[in-house]
């Protein structure tokens, strides 16, 4: 099968950062799908996985945490799909990504591909649909069906992958919005979304919150950079709040700051339960096929904004210099095969 792969960690620049590989086709064991491929997004994942670094893969290593595709085949276990369904999912950081023809995936993760949806549009959503889902509904514990509506949420980086989805899962449920984005066209992209109010997080946000009269949120959920806004997340949640991050913090955070006002924080990393092989990790494929019908009944709007065709090395290298320039908004997706 053809598929993207590296052997060598390298800056992106690098015309071998990412390679044009030929592999063997997988074959599907206990809950497994073999899915053909035919669409894949890319993530800050991708980019921090491949990031340089001195070390060696052999075989080469694929990356790619986010698909579309058709069942080919499926392992002797599997009860939730056939072959010739159509899927959409995220994957698992332990196993080889989806940059290829032919993928493997544990049936439990991966959910019914919209029907309202092309492959490109399914593939944008399932990493960034998955995290913010867990991060509002499961961490900051809020009501999808609007027993919390009203209250208020900020979210950092609204722009992203995350961000744009997160707005719209927040609207869905009822609040309040105030999402942050730093130029004009990631603000205005905020509230196609959804944003109720939309602040660059690049000035005083405590004095903008004020200005659009939420001097203290309910709910924060930060998506850019969990050290560099922690002061201002603890002074800004409200008594009894909860925060949820995506991103490690590299050096300590002070979290005494939090003990005064009750508040709750939590982490969030999508690839939790596939790493440890949760009691409840089938509840991603609950999330996805949820999701999916959101997005069939209208109440959802795709992310993506930018598609690339092939897939391959040259176009994957090109996708991940456009994530490592931070100037992102939405979803960048790769279609089909050469």
């Amino acid at each position: 099968m053809k598929a993207v792969a590296l052997t060598h960690y390298l800056p992106i620049s690098n015309p071998e950062s990412l390679l044009d590989v030929e592999l063997p086709d997988p074959k599907p064991q206990g809950r497994d799908l073999l899915v053909r491929v035919h669409a894949v997004s890319v993530n800050p994942v991708d980019v921090k996985v491949r990031s340089p670094k001195d070390k060696t893969e052999s075989p080469p290593r694929v990356l790619g945490w986010d698909a579309s595709g058709v069942v080919e085949a499926v392992g002797p276990d599997v009860k939730l799909f056939k072959r010739g369904d159509a899927v959409y999912y995220a994957g698992s950081i332990l196993r080889p990504g989806c940059d290829s023809e032919l993928h493997l995936v544990d049936e439990r993760i991966v959910g019914h591909k919209p029907k309202s949806l092309d492959d490109a549009q399914a593939a944008a959503l399932p990493l960034t649909a998955l995290t913010a889902h867990e991060a509002l509904f499961d961490r900051c514990a809020i009501d999808p069906g609007g027993q919390n509506a009203s209250r208020s949420l900020l979210i950092i980086n609204g722009a992203g992958g995350v961000g744009s989805i997160a707005i719209q899962f927040a609207k869905l449920a009822g609040l309040r919005v105030i999402a942050t984005a730093s130029r004009p066209e990631s603000q205005e992209w905020c509230r196609e979304m959804g944003a109720d109010h939309v602040i660059s997080h690049r000035e005083d946000i405590p004095k903008q919150l004020k200005d659009v009269g939420h001097p203290e949120v309910d709910y924060l959920f930060n998506t850019v950079d969990t050290v560099a806004y922690w002061n201002v997340m603890c002074d800004v949640i409200k008594p009894r709040g909860r925060m949820v991050s995506i991103v490690e913090a590299g050096q300590p955070v002070d979290l005494g700051r939090l003990m005064g006002k009750s508040v709750s924080f939590s982490w969030e990393l999508m690839f939790t339960r596939s790493r440890f092989q949760t009691q409840d990790m089938e509840e991603q494929h609950r999330i996805l096929n949820q999701v999916g019908q959101w997005m069939d009944s209208g109440r959802l709007k795709t992310t993506l904004t930018e598609k690339l065709s092939p897939i391959s090395a040259a176009n994957l290298r090109a996708a991940h210099a456009r994530l490592e320039s931070g100037k992102m908004m939405g979803k960048l997706v790769l279609e089909g095969w050469r």
